[in-house]
């Protein structure tokens, strides 16, 4: 595949803390995995969120990993194929299950039995395919019922999304990157699928990356980068992190809310491996 990246404005390291370029306002929305309930609730709040600090010129970050696991992965997809807010630009990033599908249904019929194992088979459902029946089949014969019963414009959707999106001091993608390596060189099967030595790397990678695909039980947060998937197709909580000039703050569906944090006050910790 071919990787595509997005960039709105250089960053601005020169800053003794990171930041959005002024009059831009950015939320990141983690891992969705079919939870479109929590989907919905969460753009809601960030819609309220985003006009009660009033004017600036807003970006959604969708991070990747919208589908699987969770219920309804078909809804998930048709609610954002239609989210065009006039309040701000949504971007879309892939994510390594995005990726699965799209080999599936590009014809790559080896992988539909890691897909089923891995959260794939209530996808299935979501599209009114009986997983069950599906591990029957043979594998092509499986392939084909998956490539039936997707809709055509569900996987040119998916098949749109960039890897990656820089835009002033942060950096945001599906799972990471490869340290040590330029934005550049960067491979796609790391942007989508890194853990190590991404997690536990300390150092300063040139901008702070906002990442998804490894769950914690809370907000991950280091001097080099932030994690936001909070496992929420089993956990109930789906998290945005969000940021505007320095400051940073956090929003979650759930009675356990994240509360607004200024960036100043963020203690640089070591990351670790989840």
């Amino acid at each position: 595949m071919t990787r595509m990246f997005a960039r709105l404005f250089p960053n601005s390291r020169q800053r003794a803390l990171p930041s959005v370029p002024p009059g831009y306002r950015v939320y990141a929305i983690g891992d969705v995995h079919g939870r479109d309930d929590l989907l919905a609730a969460l753009l809601g709040q960030i819609e309220a969120d985003h006009h009660q600090r009033g004017k600036a010129s807003a970006v959604v970050v969708f991070l990747g990993d919208l589908i699987d696991r969770g219920p309804d992965s078909a809804a998930v997809v048709d609610r954002l194929m239609g989210y065009a807010p006039d309040w701000a630009r949504p971007v879309f990033l892939a994510g390594n299950h995005e990726e699965v599908l799209l080999r599936l249904l590009d014809g790559d019929d080896r992988v539909i039995g890691d897909w089923l194992r891995f959260g794939g088979a209530e996808c299935c459902a979501s599209y009114g395919i009986d997983a069950a029946a599906l591990r029957r089949m043979g594998s092509r014969r499986a392939g084909e019922t998956v490539r039936a019963a997707v809709p055509k414009a569900h996987a040119a959707f998916l098949r749109g999304f960039s890897d990656t999106l820089s835009l002033g001091d942060y950096l945001f993608v599906h799972a990471g990157i490869r340290p040590g390596l330029p934005l550049d060189s960067q491979a796609q099967s790391d942007l989508r699928w890194i853990r190590q030595p991404f997690l536990s790397d300390i150092s300063d990678h040139g901008y702070v990356v906002v990442h998804g695909h490894t769950v914690s039980d809370g907000i991950d947060e280091a001097a080099n980068r932030v994690g936001i998937d909070t496992g929420a197709y089993r956990s109930g909580i789906l998290t945005a992190f969000c940021a505007e000039g320095s400051q940073r703050w956090f929003i979650q569906t759930g009675p356990n809310a994240a509360k607004t944090s200024d960036a100043s006050e963020v203690v640089a910790t070591e990351a670790g491996a989840c």
